[in-house]
């Protein structure tokens, strides 16, 4: 008897020992990469589950406005409807999108019954504010979905939102640089806006010295006013004491002597990859 519980300890030990070199080696080899990649906002903190990109449930919209010389600027990511055109027509803060926002993180390209298609009348609807097709496009694919409306639908609730805000007198076409400070700027568009609040107007600038891409505004679903949540954070979006707007400027050039600008990069250049946290 005590032989054989002898025997069946060492083979357990035996069992032990191999199962937990398996266990090692298979640790060691998991890729580096899949141990230390932090996860996006949106992995991170979206509802789980069968909440997670639900098209329909979100917290609260985030109004885009892009401050289009700061897009245009960029040589590598030229698009003709907005950056190029040769009548001379230039934009200051345009429509970038209408955002279903999670109270930390956001969802996107939810999927739904229907193709998110979008229209060629709605498109063309949308160039006074949107003034690209790609991104017109882009927005709707990836954020519009999301908001459980169909594309004349989502954007009849841009467009409207959009077109409520007043855009400050120094911001509405200025064609010499505005120099201010993030809060200084936010204030600015409460004072035009006295139905909104401070804390539900964002600004995004891009490094140190504070390049104004974005104001984003914070609406609940209704359309009204309201505070922004986690995504807005003035920190992670604006960590600038100052901020400039390069000067809005006219894009008549000589198309001929220029190549042809690239199809629209939106979909390559999401502005919210850079916010990603360290």
């Amino acid at each position: 008897m005590t032989f054989g519980r002898r025997c069946i300890k060492q083979s357990e030990m035996r069992f032990g020992f191999t199962f937990a070199a398996a266990a090692l080696l298979a640790i060691m080899a998991w890729p580096a990469s899949a141990e230390q990649r932090a996860p996006w906002p949106s992995e991170a903190f979206a509802p789980q589950g069968d909440q997670r990109n639900k098209a329909g449930v979100f917290d609260y919209y985030s109004l885009v406005l892009s401050w289009s010389p700061t897009h245009c600027a960029d040589a590598s990511d030229r698009d003709a409807d907005q950056c190029g055109r040769s009548d001379g027509k230039r934009y200051a803060f345009i429509l970038h999108g209408l955002w279903p926002q999670y109270e930390k993180g956001w969802p996107e390209s939810c999927r739904t019954a229907r193709r998110p298609f979008v229209p060629e009348p709605v498109i063309g609807g949308m160039l006074d504010v949107m003034p690209s097709r790609g991104l017109v496009i882009h927005e709707y694919r990836k954020h519009g979905v999301c908001s459980g409306l169909d594309a004349q639908g989502y954007f009849q609730a841009a467009r409207r939102l959009f077109k409520s805000i007043r855009i400050p007198e120094a911001y509405s076409n200025p064609f010499e640089r505005v120099t201010s400070t993030p809060r200084d700027l936010q204030n600015a568009f409460a004072r035009a806006n006295p139905q909104l609040r401070p804390d539900s107007i964002a600004v995004v600038c891009e490094g140190k010295n504070g390049l104004l891409k974005e104001v984003r505004i914070c609406v609940d679903k209704s359309g009204k006013a309201r505070a922004c949540g986690d995504n807005e954070n003035p920190r992670r979006l604006c960590n600038a004491d100052s901020i400039y707007a390069p000067p809005v400027r006219s894009t008549a050039r000589d198309d001929s002597a220029a190549p042809a600008p690239p199809p629209s990069s939106y979909d390559a250049r999401d502005p919210r990859r850079p916010l990603r946290p360290l």
